[in-house]
C-alpha cells in the first residue's frame, strides 16, 4: 500500500467520512505547501498530550493543568440539572446554543440494540458515581439527550434502569429531549431552535 493509499484509509476511519471525502482530503493536503502538512502533523501528534478528559463530566478539554474543565469548574452553573449526552460534540452543540446552564456528562457513545454488555460501550460506572455525588449537591433532574434512533432509544432505557435505584430514592426526575428532534437526528447537527424545542418539550 502506498503512503497516499494509507492516508486515504486512515481518513476513512473518521465518522461520516467515505472514500470520496477521504480522497478529497488527501489531494487537498498534496496541493498545500509542505509547511502546512508539517504543521498539521505536529498538531495531530501533540493533541494527545494537550487534551484530557474532565474528571467530572468526561469531556475532552485542553490547555489547562486542572483536572476539571471550565464548565465543571464554573460555580455559576446550575447544580439542579444534569444533561447526559453521547458524545463530546453533542455537548459542544448544546453549549454553543446558550440555552442550557446546568451540568453535563459525556457517556462516550450509545449502546447497540443487540448488545448484551452495555458497560463495554459507555461510561456507566462514571455516570452512576457522578449522579450519586451530585445528589448531595442538589441534583433534581437528569436530562437524557441521545440520538433519535434505535441505539439512542435503547441507551435511554438502559440508563433509566441503571439510575432508577438512585433517582427513585431521591425523587430525581429523569427526562428525555422532546421530539423536536426528528427520527434519526444526531444532536451534533441540530440547530439552536431545534435544541430549544427539544429542551422545552422534554418528558
Amino acid at each position: 500500500m502506498s503512503s497516499l493509499e494509507k492516508v486515504i484509509e486512515l481518513f476513512k476511519r473518521f465518522p461520516g467520512i467515505g472514500p470520496r471525502q477521504a480522497q478529497r482530503f488527501v489531494y487537498f493536503l498534496l496541493a498545500m505547501p509542505p509547511g502546512f502538512r508539517k504543521e498539521l502533523a505536529g498538531a495531530i501528534a501533540s493533541i494527545g498530550n494537550d487534551a484530557k478528559r474532565c474528571l467530572e463530566c468526561g469531556r475532552f478539554f485542553s490547555g489547562s493543568k486542572h483536572t476539571h474543565c471550565s464548565i465543571c469548574s464554573d460555580s455559576a452553573r446550575s447544580a439542579e440539572q444534569l444533561l447526559v449526552v453521547a458524545k463530546d460534540i453533542d455537548l459542544a452543540n448544546v453549549e454553543r446554543s446558550g440555552l442550557y446552564s446546568g451540568r453535563y456528562f459525556v457517556l462516550r457513545g450509545t449502546i447497540p440494540v443487540l448488545s448484551k454488555e452495555p458497560n463495554k460501550y459507555i461510561a456507566t460506572g462514571a455516570l452512576k458515581k457522578l449522579v450519586e455525588a451530585r445528589v448531595e449537591k442538589g441534583l433534581r433532574e437528569i436530562i437524557l439527550a441521545f440520538p433519535a434512533n434505535p441505539d439512542g432509544e435503547h441507551t435511554e432505557r438502559e440508563i433509566r434502569g441503571l439510575l432508577s435505584p438512585i433517582t427513585d430514592k431521591n425523587n430525581i426526575i429523569v427526562s428525555a429531549l422532546g421530539r423536536g428532534l426528528s427520527t434519526g437526528a444526531e444532536l451534533e447537527y441540530v440547530d439552536r431552535d431545534t435544541i430549544r424545542g427539544a429542551l422545552q418539550n422534554r418528558s
